[in-house]
């Protein structure tokens, strides 16, 4: 038996995307064939505005209207430990899968064609990179889940937590509307960032801790200092490709890129505030001394419990079970 080599096509030395297609077609039976899918607005789920629009209301609804009537009624919080470690485990190996599948198609494509091509070209806009770019979409309505968690367990609701779900579910769906074959770039990184991101509230909530936690927010500003190189690229490509044919001879340009300029506007003006606002949570608290949450993070004779505080309020996830252990193995 052979020993499965990687190649350019095959980068894991197998294709992944058949395998995944068989395990699909058969789990549903055959009702769901991953090959077959096609993006039509109004035939798929989720496919147009007013459901996207009502989905979102629906959970800032819940989020909000929970939140108020919790504290109105002073409601016990609800502790959900375990279907919480359900959740992140679920989504750190979606979120793996999909990354995966998706480098199998990248990677052949810059192999063959170049990085330009790959992000601009229509022909990157595959049938496989359509569906992935789907199951990625709907993967953002299931993140939803992770704020109701935090309202069920009465846990500090913030700004940037609540707005970016929603707004990304709204920028995935621009982007397979607007047909931009630059999807990939974000999408890949995003992913990336969630095996990381939440396999470390499932170790948290599990009661392990680990170094590496601020590399969680760090690998999220990283990300989207990437996202932002290269859609400001392709963007800028579009408009002097669309508006400005008469300045071509004197701007620098590389040629147009596939996608709408809805789409454009979109992933520039979302992702940019992603980065103001993920920078702004870093130094509030990891770098400004003296103020409350970077207390809880840098204070050592607040030991576990100003840790675990620090834990809850700036991710929001339940870290209970780490005082527990560490309470018993003190007692131990």
């Amino acid at each position: 038996m052979s020993f499965p080599f990687p190649t350019p096509e095959t980068p894991f030395g197998v294709k992944l995307f058949p395998i995944f297609n068989e395990i699909v077609s058969t789990v549903t039976g055959g009702k769901w064939v991953p090959s077959k899918f096609q993006w039509i607005e109004g035939e798929v789920p989720l496919s147009t505005l007013p459901p996207a629009l009502i989905m979102v209301a629906v959970y800032y609804t819940l989020v909000f209207g929970g939140n108020y009537i919790f504290k109105k009624f002073k409601l016990t919080p609800l502790v959900l430990n375990g279907p919480f470690q359900i959740h992140n485990i679920f989504l750190t190996s979606l979120s793996f899968t999909l990354l995966i599948l998706m480098v199998e198609q990248v990677f052949p494509m810059i192999y063959y064609h170049g990085l330009y091509w790959s992000i601009c070209s229509p022909k990157a806009w595959t049938q496989e990179m359509e569906l992935l770019y789907y199951l990625n979409y709907i993967t953002k309505y299931i993140e939803f889940i992770d704020t109701l968690f935090l309202v069920v367990k009465q846990k500090k609701l913030t700004f940037l937590h609540t707005y970016h779900h929603g707004a990304t579910a709204l920028l995935c769906y621009s982007q397979l509307v607007g047909k931009t074959s630059i999807s990939w770039v974000v999408i890949s990184l995003n992913l990336f960032v969630h095996v990381v991101m939440y396999f470390y509230y499932f170790l948290a909530a599990r009661g392990i801790r680990v170094w590496w936690k601020e590399w969680v927010t760090r690998f999220q500003i990283m990300q989207f200092i990437l996202d932002l190189g290269f859609v400001y690229f392709a963007t800028y490509n579009k408009l002097v490709d669309e508006y400005f044919t008469n300045l071509k001879s004197v701007l620098p340009t590389c040629g147009s890129c596939a996608g709408s300029m809805g789409a454009a506007y979109a992933g520039c003006g979302i992702l940019s505030s992603y980065l103001v606002l993920f920078i702004s949570f870093y130094i509030e608290v990891y770098k400004k001394k003296g103020t409350t949450r970077s207390k809880r993070v840098k204070s050592v004779s607040g030991g576990v419990a100003a840790q675990v505080n620090e834990f809850v309020h700036t991710t929001g996830r339940d870290s209970t079970p780490v005082v527990e252990s560490q309470v018993r193995s003190r007692k131990a």
